[in-house]
Order: structure tokens, then sequence, then C-alpha cells
């Protein structure tokens, strides 16, 4: 009897995983099409060193976002679920409040690392003072048009269709901004104007959406104070340190490589890189989507159907990433040149081999992509930690190695090594979870 339950439970969040990603991906979808044409506007009318340039803030803006932003939308989903189950919607509200105050000074550190590193490392980056002052402007925005609370609340409801609608403000707001940028103002400063406008909107969006679609079911906004959701939540504080360090380890790494390469060898070096980064993550996009719905899930089949069938739905979502990550290879190898030469013009085509490489790395990530939820669903975050702790210093070290012999070639080659340690790694951990389901965390 206890198999049929767990085997149920793993079929109804295997179908429910894919109904989420299928969600994800309709909206990555449409992105990804208008990616294609505003990518190309961008290309040719900057030109390989302007679009260097627009790329090193993108990655500045990045970098800053992800140091200081937290991932609580798995706060929302993991500590709300209870709350939701039993009825207190005032005690998800105050999850819920605190979560927006670990969004609110994240914007306001933000703002104060971003002033910092333009002004210390903006004459490396080859910005003028004008551009440093529209990098700081454009990396606020991204500061407080973070976004993980209101996706959180949608994720917790199965709203995943409204958080796709909500996500394709930014390719439908960049579209129309480059169009603009492309008739109105052709430059660098055009085209982050028309960056930003899409972080707004999208944000804006996404608020309206949670904020309709949770109701009355969110509680009352003054009821208690957000800080007494640490006390009412036990592990709460440790579980949004360690997805936070873990979020901002696998990131960083890519968005400091571009400016890494920058600093080595400029912005067009930068710009190529950047370009096949952004190409090769469009084409393994699935692998993130599918992160967010299996964790979703993974929680969900974990404290309701146990073990078993938590064993039984993580083999099934190792067999779909298998099958997408060998697809995904397969159409970088046949279009990926063709396609980089369409898209951004002759002038780009040197970043073919980079595409090639990159596109191998984010594909054996699409791979494991089971494994880091299924850590985070079972009380091993710090585990996972370790492991992304160590995998992120071995990209940045091979990168430090590689760039200054083999230029961006081997910092492309840094990402495959750093992959196949992180794929290692993780695979072992998680076959350990499920082979002794009562270990207890180390640390």
């Amino acid at each position: 009897m206890t198999s049929k339950r767990g085997s149920g439970g793993a079929q109804e969040g295997f179908a429910r995983i894919l109904a989420n990603t299928g969600w994800l991906l309709g909206g990555k979808g449409v992105g990804a099409v208008l990616s294609l044409a505003y990518l190309a506007i961008v290309t040719r009318t900057l030109g390989v060193a302007d679009f260097g340039r627009f790329a090193l803030v993108l990655s500045a803006a990045n970098v800053i976002k992800t140091l200081v932003s937290f991932d609580s939308w798995q706060i929302v989903v993991r500590y709300g679920q209870p709350h939701l189950a039993a009825g207190d919607g005032d005690a998800l509200n105050r999850v819920l409040r605190f979560c927006i105050l670990i969004d609110l000074g994240s914007a306001v550190a933000g703002g104060l690392i971003a002033a910092f590193i333009i002004l210390a490392f903006g004459p490396l980056m080859e910005l003028s003072a004008g551009m440093g002052w529209q990098a700081w402007i454009f990396c606020m925005v991204m500061m407080i048009t973070i976004r993980s609370s209101p996706t959180g609340v949608l994720r917790l409801f199965d709203r995943f269709d409204s958080g796709a609608f909500a996500e394709t403000m930014i390719p439908v707001g960049r579209m129309i901004g480059a169009g603009l940028a492309w008739v109105l103002t052709p430059d660098v400063t055009g085209f982050l104007i028309a960056w930003g406008a899409a972080e707004l909107l999208c944000a804006i969006s996404y608020w309206w959406l949670a904020l309709r679609v949770g109701g009355e079911r969110l509680g009352r906004w003054r009821s208690g104070r957000a800080l007494d959701a640490r006390r009412e939540n036990p592990g709460i504080v440790g579980f949004l340190t360690a997805t936070n360090l873990q979020t901002t380890l696998s990131s960083v790494g890519q968005q400091v490589a571009v400016l890494v390469v920058g600093l080595f060898v400029g912005p067009a070096g930068a710009g190529l890189y950047r370009l096949a980064n952004q190409l090769a993550n469009s084409l393994t996009k699935i692998s993130s989507l599918l992160s967010r719905s299996i964790f979703v899930e993974l929680s969900r089949t974990h404290s309701s159907h146990g073990h078993e069938a938590l064993g039984t739905l993580f083999r099934r979502t190792n067999r779909l990433a298998l099958i997408a990550g060998a697809v995904i290879i397969a159409l970088i190898l046949a279009i990926g040149h063709p396609l980089l030469g369409l898209i951004a013009g002759k002038a780009f085509l040197p970043a073919y081999p980079l595409l090639l490489l990159l596109g191998i790395a984010a594909c054996i990530d699409l791979v494991g992509v089971s494994y880091r939820p299924l850590l985070m669903a079972t009380d091993r975050a710090s585990l996972s930690l370790r492991i992304t702790l160590v995998s992120t210093a071995l990209l940045l070290g091979m990168q430090a190695a590689l760039l200054p012999i083999y230029g961006t070639v081997g910092a492309a080659s840094a990402n495959i090594v750093a992959a196949i340690a992180g794929f290692a790694m993780m695979g072992l951990a998680s076959r350990r979870v499920l082979t002794q389901p009562g270990m207890k965390e180390a640390g």
C-alpha cells in the first residue's frame, strides 16, 4: 500500500513538474525568440567594442545583484506551505514580509557596492565618468526590481502560468525598448534605458499578479511584526543564508568571467564572451526552469508522500534532464555557427568556439539539475553549499590559470572542468541521501 501511495505521489509530482516547466518554457520560449531579435538589433547597432562596454555594465549589475540578493522565493515556498495548509494566513504574511525586508536591504547594499565598484574599477573597464553614472543608475534599477518574494507567492499557489506571463515582460520590454533605442538613441545609453524599463515592467507585473492570486489567503499586512517570522519558523535564517550563498557562488563565476575577460582582453573580447554565454544559456534555459519546479515538487513529495516517492520522482526527473541535455548539445553542434552569424553578423563569428564550450558546460549542469533541489528539499542545504563553494572556487581558479595562456577559449574551457566536478560531487551526495534517508546533515 505504501509503495502504491509513493508511486502515485511521484507520478502526480512528475506531472506537475512537466506542467509547471511547460508554463515556464512557454514564457521563456517567447523570450528566446524575442532575445534573438533584440540581440541582433543591439549587436549590429553598437558593434563589437560598444557592445562589449554594454555587456560589461550588464555583467557588473548582475554580479552585484547576485551578490546581495537572496532566493527568498524558496523561503516563501518552504516555510509558507505549512501555514497555507493550516489556514494561517497571518503567519504566511509575516514570512512574506520578512522576505520583503530582506529584498529591500539587499537593494540598499547593492547600491553601495555598485558605487564602489564603478568608482574603483570604472577606468579599467574603459567607462567614462558619464557612463559610470549611467551604470550606477542602471544598477540601482536592477536592485529595486528584485522580485523573488512575489515569485515565491505565485509558486506557493502553483501559479507558474502567472509567473511565466510576468517573466515575458522582460523580453517584450527589451524588444520594444531596443526598437525605440535603435530609432531614437542608437547608443549604449539608449539600450541601458530600454533594459532598465523592462526590469521595472517585469517587477510591477509580478507584484500585481502575486497580490491578485494570493488575495485574502496572504493574511493581514499588519498582523504582528515581520521579524516574528524568525521565531515562528525555526531554521529560516540558516536556510536563507545557505540558499543565498549557494545562488551567489553558482552565479557569480559566470558574471565575473565577463568582467575578468574584459580586464584581460578588453571590451571586444568581453563582448564575444558575453554573447556566446548568453546564447548558450538561452539554449539551456530549461535547466533553471526545471530546477525551480523540481524544488517545489520534491519539497512537497518529501513531506507528503515519504522517501520512496521522493526517490521515484528524483529518478524520473533525472531521465528527463538527460534527454534534454543530449538534444541541446546536438542543436548547438547543428545550428550554433549559422545561428551566431545570423543573429550578430560575421564580426561575431569568432565567438562560436566559446558558444560550443559554454553550451557543453551548461548541458552538464542540466543533466544534474535534480541534485541541488533534492539536497535542499531534504535539509542538506549546507552540504549543497559546500559543494557549490568547491566547484565555484575551481571555476575561478581555472579561469585565472587558463585565461592568460589561452584567452577567452581558456576561460570557457574552465566552465567545463568546473561543471564536471560539480556534477560528480552533487551526484555522489544525492546518491547518499537516497540510500541513507535517515542520515543527519553533517555540519
